[in-house]
This record gives structure tokens, C-alpha cells and sequence, in this order.
């Protein structure tokens, strides 16, 4: 299993090897329609992200001591970057997720290339990831 900081630095990677924005975007949209779409079960207003333009839904399990996420979004870019944010996360412990510190973001220059709106849906994504170990981490801890 890679850790965090491995699958962050093969997105930085892969991103790369694009120098057009263009093109960056489209990998972006190519790797949303790569992603598994979620049952439809887990579509509920209650796993929809707050602060997102388009809908998001995140759904989070605890298996074997690791938070799997599966993810989908209605509009393609977003869905792309959920995609990445699943590809980082899942499958890793709550502490490694709590510990984790998301520069892939940055270094692929995705902040400053979202529009407002898409950033802080992104920064929501993000929260809204951690805020889910932190709750399997403290489930935990109180079965300990």
C-alpha cells in the first residue's frame, strides 16, 4: 500500500506532464469518467458536501481499520477532482488521513486555476473528508 505523500506525488506527476491548462483540465474530466459511479443508494441529501456548486456526494467507510471513500459529482471537473481526493485518502487509517498534509493541490496549481466557487468546494471536499476520520478515529477510540 503507497502512503499519502507516494499517491500525492504521482498525481504531481502525472500532472506534469501537461504544461496547458487546457490539457490539464481535460486529464481532470478524463480521470471523473474513469471512477466508478456510486450506487445509488448512497446519493442522499445527508452525503451531499456542503459548499459545493454541484452536487457531491461522499460516501465513507470504515473497513479494517481504513476509511474507504467512494465519491461522485454531477458536473465533470468536480468529479475529477473528487477522484483525486479518493485516490489520496482511501484506504488509509483515520490518523493517516487527520495527519496528512494535501500539497499535491497546490503543487499541480489547482488552487489558483478554480474558480472561487470550485476552490471552496474543494477546500468543503476536504473537510468534510477529515471530518469523517476524525469521527471513525474517535468511534475507535471509544471501542478500545
Amino acid at each position: 500500500m503507497k502512503t499519502i505523500n507516494e499517491l500525492q506525488d504521482e498525481i504531481i506527476e502525472q500532472f506534469s506532464d501537461f504544461e496547458d491548462w487546457m490539457d490539464r483540465y481535460q486529464l481532470l474530466i478524463d480521470l471523473g469518467s474513469e471512477q466508478h459511479p456510486l450506487d445509488e443508494k448512497y446519493k442522499t441529501d445527508q452525503n451531499l458536501i456542503d459548499g459545493c456548486q454541484s452536487r457531491v456526494w461522499l460516501q465513507a467507510d470504515l473497513k479494517n481499520g481504513q476509511v474507504i471513500f467512494q465519491a461522485e459529482s454531477d458536473a465533470l471537473i468536480v468529479k475529477g477532482l473528487v477522484s483525486l481526493l479518493v485516490q489520496v485518502l482511501s484506504g488509509h487509517t483515520p490518523q493517516e488521513i487527520l495527519d496528512s498534509d494535501l500539497y499535491f493541490i497546490e503543487r499541480i496549481g489547482l488552487q489558483e486555476h478554480l474558480s472561487p466557487t470550485r476552490s471552496n468546494g474543494l477546500l468543503a471536499m476536504v473537510k468534510q473528508m477529515r471530518m469523517y476520520a476524525l469521527a471513525f478515529k474517535t468511534r475507535q477510540e471509544v471501542s478500545d
